[in-house]
């Protein structure tokens, strides 16, 4: 039956090792409990990995010897002796009787004499490592010492497996930010760094994203539906400051009002029906990036409140808490909605539109940039095949983009995406001679939206009708010939051919059409 004191010395030991989460602090407190009992000047936590091989440090307090993660090879000898080690508990009053001790002590720069007691832990079989107590003087751990180290056996092995399996969560935690960062940026590139069109219809748009985006302040970006507001926030989130961290979007029309608050700041546990667990909001996921919400102008006028004080206060709690939360998060909204007027008509309220205001940006519709209808169609083209596994690459027929280019487009760029995959789809038999003919555009009303160039006057040559056509092109591509949004790709015919025209012609192109 265990004595009165023995009991006492297991329960303040145990009070020590698991006093604190962090085993480092743990093991300075076990120190300062042991050194009442015996003379010990140092204490480590060590494991074999036999992969190595090497002795891996956990955790040490007292006198220097191996910091946390510090790996000290051995040979198979030393490690045959490890093995032989069958005792719960082995004295080692001089630098000779373990050459494992000594060995990590030449390491760490240790010349002195030093004595140990090493406490072997084992759980069902299987050896998790040592606790080993020193002092730098020789023949100073009795056998006493040993069996009074043997009590805590227990506490020092529920320890030693909690610490590694504390650190193989930190590892695999490493591994996964690692493999998000990678993947995000992986994403990002297949995706695409170049947005089509930022160089003639977008020009605008992307020399004011290149002017906010490595500022912090809010962004609002304006435009019908479908012109790519999501693009243009994506950009100026990879062109930030803040690119490493995560991007959040929220579709502020598609969260049922019951839900909004839960899904922006989260929730407790039995914060309501169905709150099995305390969840995150949108807000707090954004923590160091960017927060995209979409539709805005769908927000119900009681979110409007809250997200106006989130947007002045920066903090915010979740439902069912009463904790505040800081949350350091740029805000880039987006609508189709004429917001202005909607303030006017109470709708939106005037204060939240001031903040969402800061630097509006509007992104004009397809209509109104149909050079870029090219380079779209074919960046449409390559995507869609790629996602169907087509064995071959698509062509628009002759003709097929001149058709497009006169089309409306009411659905703007997702429109024109959608009609390119409907095309593949349709045109798809295996034959990778068979062109893109898109004949589901020519509809005559499709047509009535395009204005109608006024004829020329009396009776005219054909060269007149062609230079007046060419004439236009320059004005209209800036007098570019080579490339997607180029005339000669508007035109469908040779860069080389077109050059020999318009010298024919005598129309200027290049710099001097300017």
């Amino acid at each position: 039956m265990p004595r009165t004191d023995d009991i006492s010395f297991f329960h303040q030991g145990t009070l020590a090792i698991c006093g604190s989460i962090d085993i480092g602090e743990a093991l300075d407190e076990c120190l300062g409990f042991l050194q009442r009992y015996m003379p010990a000047e140092n204490i480590t936590m060590d494991y074999l990995a036999p992969s190595i091989p090497g002795i891996c440090s956990v955790a040490q307090a007292g006198f220097p010897m191996m910091s946390p993660g510090t790996v000290v090879e051995i040979t198979e000898r030393e490690v045959a002796f490890i093995e032989s080690q069958l005792s719960q508990t082995s004295l080692s009053n001089r630098p000779a009787d373990n050459p494992v001790a000594q060995r990590v002590a030449e390491h760490m720069g240790i010349t002195s004499v030093f004595s140990s007691a090493v406490l072997h832990l084992m759980t069902k079989n299987q050896r998790l490592g040592v606790v080993a107590v020193s002092a730098l003087k020789e023949s100073q751990f009795t056998e006493e010492h040993a069996r009074l180290l043997s009590l805590l056996h227990d506490p020092f092995a529920v320890a030693m497996s909690n610490a590694l399996r504390y650190q193989e969560v930190l590892r695999l935690q490493e591994m996964l930010k690692d493999d998000n960062r990678f993947l995000t940026s992986e994403l990002h590139r297949m995706s695409g760094d170049t947005i089509i069109g930022e160089h003639f219809g977008l020009q605008d748009v992307m020399e004011k994203v290149r002017q906010v985006a490595p500022l912090d302040s809010q962004v609002l970006l304006l435009g019908e539906t479908g012109v790519g507001k999501e693009v243009i926030a994506n950009a100026i989130h990879y062109n930030s400051s803040r690119a490493r961290g995560p991007i959040i979007k929220v579709n502020c029309g598609a969260i049922p009002e019951s839900l909004l608050d839960s899904e922006l700041f989260g929730h407790e546990k039995g914060a309501f029906t169905g709150a099995l667990s305390r969840k995150r909001g949108r807000f707090e996921r954004a923590h160091g990036g960017t927060l995209f919400l979409d539709e805005i102008g769908e927000l119900p006028h009681a979110a409007q409140v809250r997200l106006l004080r989130v947007l002045q206060t920066k903090e915010f709690e979740r439902v069912g808490g009463t904790e505040q939360i800081t949350a350091d998060v740029r805000i880039i909204a987006a609508t189709h909605r004429e917001l202005e007027a909607m303030v006017k008509a109470n709708t939106f309220r005037k204060d939240l539109w001031f903040r969402l205001n800061v630097f509006p940006l509007t992104i004009p519709p397809l209509r109104e940039r149909k050079a870029d209808i090219p380079a779209l169609v074919n960046h449409f083209i390559e995507k869609k095949s790629r996602e169907m596994k087509l064995p071959y690459l698509p062509v628009p027929a002759p003709g097929a983009l001149e058709r497009l280019q006169r089309y409306h487009w009411p659905g703007n760029v997702r429109e024109l995406e959608n009609i390119v995959e409907r095309e593949i789809i349709r045109n798809y038999s295996g034959d990778r001679d068979t062109p893109l003919q898109f004949a589901e555009v020519t509809a005559p009303e499709a047509l009535t939206h395009e204005p109608v160039a006024a004829p020329l006057e009396g009776p005219v040559t054909l060269d007149a009708v062609i230079s007046r056509h060419l004439t236009r092109m320059m004005e209209q591509t800036g007098g570019k010939i080579q490339g997607d949004d180029g005339a000669a790709a508007l035109l469908g015919i040779h860069p080389s051919t077109l050059r020999h025209r318009l010298r024919k012609l005598g129309i200027p192109f290049g710099r001097g059409a300017s």
